[in-house]
């Protein structure tokens, strides 16, 4: 039987073993990635357990755990060990689904559970290739903004590296200083998130670009490989002075990655208005879906 002490923190040595997990059972949603638990472990306290060749995974924020999984191949028994625990241990929304293949198993299985979307945390999933070229009418406003950049500001693109990593620190504490995320606590989370990224980099196996204007940085992206076809950008940052800045990283990213990848993962919105509506202007190919449950809801004797 699944225990709650079967489950232990997520931490930077465990990354062998969660690639090594995630290449035999990709993953399409960016909370379910590496990065992201161990970069905000320390506001979600992301917490996992192997078990029957499954990884079953916990989070917990403020004082509310919710649960997720199995990752692994079909097993009905640890599936109900697994919704059983979350049941008993699980805050108002105790079960989280982020794959279709779990949302099936349980369709299946418990057809009485019934799974909310929570549309706040879909994932929005682009086709690199629309991104790099932004083609057609629909786009005529991006490509206004961007040509617009290239003709006041005179830029350069670079890879994060080694040589500029510290610069790329420093950019993050001016964009802090900008956004003041010392006032607010989700921005504060997220500094903590981003300098942690780059702080650990090159052990993430994370890779970025870099739009420097008049030789300083104006925006950045830092991503990675979420699955074989889809790259998911973690963090995507820029400074005002000169607009356009986050149009032209998003394009350069693209344009690096399309002969690659089919995908780009740029993650929620949060829920957030001018967000949702930033992200819908460049026309999703799909969502990577989110589903949770409600407590009162999940009588597995049913």
């Amino acid at each position: 039987m699944l225990n709650f002490d079967d489950f232990q923190p997520v931490t930077l040595e465990d990354k062998e073993l969660f690639d090594t997990h995630f290449r035999q059972y990709p993953q399409i949603h960016s909370d379910n990635s590496f990065t992201n638990m161990v970069c905000w472990n320390h506001y979600a306290d992301y917490r996992y357990a192997m078990t029957e060749d499954s990884m079953v995974i916990s989070s917990t924020i403020d004082g509310e755990t919710s649960f997720r999984g199995p990752i692994g191949p079909t097993n009905p028994k640890l599936l109900k060990d697994l919704l059983t625990l979350a049941t008993e241990k699980g805050g108002k929304t105790p079960y989280f689904v982020f794959d279709k293949e779990i949302q099936r198993q349980i369709e299946e299985q418990y057809p009485f559970i019934i799974l909310h979307q929570d549309r706040n945390f879909f994932d929005y999933v682009y086709q690199i290739e629309e991104l790099a070229n932004l083609k057609g009418r629909k786009y005529l406003n991006i490509r206004k903004q961007i040509n617009k950049f290239k003709k006041n500001c005179e830029y350069t693109t670079e890879f994060i590296s080694p040589e500029n990593i510290s610069s790329v620190s420093e950019f993050i504490e001016k964009w802090c200083e900008w956004k003041h995320c010392d006032e607010n606590p989700v921005m504060a989370e997220e500094k903590k998130a981003t300098l942690f990224a780059i702080s650990h980099f090159f052990e993430l196996d994370l890779k970025g670009i870099i739009i420097r204007v008049d030789d300083k940085i104006s925006s950045i992206a830092i991503f990675e490989i979420l699955n074989p076809d889809t790259v998911v950008i973690h963090f995507e940052k820029g400074l005002p002075g000169c607009e356009g800045n986050y149009k032209v990283v998003n394009q350069e990213t693209a344009l690096m990655l399309m002969d690659k990848y089919l995908y780009i993962n740029r993650e929620s919105d949060l829920g957030i208005e001018g967000l949702r509506e930033a992200k819908l202007r460049y026309h999703p190919d799909h969502f990577a879906e989110v589903h949770y449950t409600k407590k009162e809801e999940m009588n597995l004797s049913d």
